[in-house]
C-alpha cells in the first residue's frame, strides 16, 4: 500500500469531503472526520492496517470551489503539513453554472480551474510524500447532459494534472458507472451530488483501489 508508518492523510475538497466533519480540523474521535467517503477509507485503514497509525485529517468545506480552496490553502493545507493529500474539487465549479446561471461571479469556468488547481499543485507537491487527485462527478449515466458533459471536461482537467504532476489519479466518475447499471441515479443522490452511503461507499472504494489497499494488510 502506497501509505505507509505513521503517514498523516489530509483530505480537501467540498459538501462530498466535509459531510458535517468537525471544524476548524476534522479529526479526533467519535464524527470528527464526517459521515462520508472519508470516514470509511479512515475506518477501513484503521480495521485493517492498525499497525500503521495513519493519521486522516478532513479539511472539506461545503460549498467550496477550487477558488476558495486556494484561498485556504496555507492554513488548511500547508500548516497540516501533510505526508499525503488528496483532493477532489470542481462539482460547484461546475454546479454553480447550472444553478446560478445568472450569477457569474459564482462561477468557476475550466480555465480558471485548471491554473488554480495546477497552482495548488506546484506548491504543495515539493513537500508531500505523495498526492491523490480526484475527478469531480455527477451522478448521471447519460453523458449527453449537459453538466454530466461539462463535469466530464473538468475531470479531464484532473487526469491531465495528475499526469503531468506524477499523482495518484481516481476517475470517480467512471467509479460510479457501474453502480448506476443497476440504481437509478436520483436513488443514490436526490440531487445527482450529494450521495447516500453506498455512494460514499463506491468514492471509498475506488480510494482504497487507487492506493494499493488490501484486506488482507500489509503489502
Amino acid at each position: 500500500m502506497l501509505l505507509q508508518n505513521k503517514d498523516k492523510l489530509v483530505m480537501i475538497g467540498d459538501s462530498i469531503t466535509d459531510c458535517g466533519r468537525k471544524k476548524p480540523e476534522g479529526e479526533g474521535r467519535n464524527d470528527a472526520l464526517g459521515s462520508g467517503y472519508v470516514a470509511l477509507v479512515d475506518s477501513f485503514l484503521q480495521s485493517v492496517y492498525p499497525e500503521l497509525g495513519i493519521r486522516v485529517v478532513n479539511m472539506g468545506i461545503s460549498g467550496n470551489t477550487v477558488r476558495n480552496l486556494k484561498d485556504r490553502w496555507q492554513t488548511d493545507v500547508i500548516d497540516q503539513k501533510p505526508d499525503w493529500l488528496s483532493i477532489m474539487i470542481g462539482i460547484n465549479d461546475v454546479w454553480r453554472q447550472y444553478d446560478l446561471p445568472q450569477i457569474v461571479e459564482k462561477h468557476v469556468y475550466i480555465e480558471e480551474y485548471e491554473q488554480t488547481l495546477r497552482e495548488l499543485v506546484e506548491r504543495t507537491k515539493p513537500s508531500l510524500k505523495g498526492l491523490i487527485l480526484m475527478t469531480p462527478y455527477y451522478i448521471e449515466p447519460n453523458e449527453n447532459d449537459g453538466m454530466r458533459a461539462a463535469m466530464d471536461q473538468y475531470g479531464a482537467v484532473v487526469q491531465k494534472i495528475a499526469q503531468q504532476y506524477g499523482a495518484v489519479f481516481i476517475d470517480t466518475q467512471k467509479a460510479f458507472e457501474p453502480v448506476l447499471k443497476h440504481i437509478y441515479p436520483a436513488t443514490l443522490a436526490w440531487d445527482r451530488v450529494h450521495p447516500n452511503m453506498t455512494g460514499h461507499m463506491t468514492l471509498a472504494r475506488a480510494f482504497l483501489n487507487a492506493i494499493g489497499f488490501s484486506w488482507n494488510g500489509q503489502q
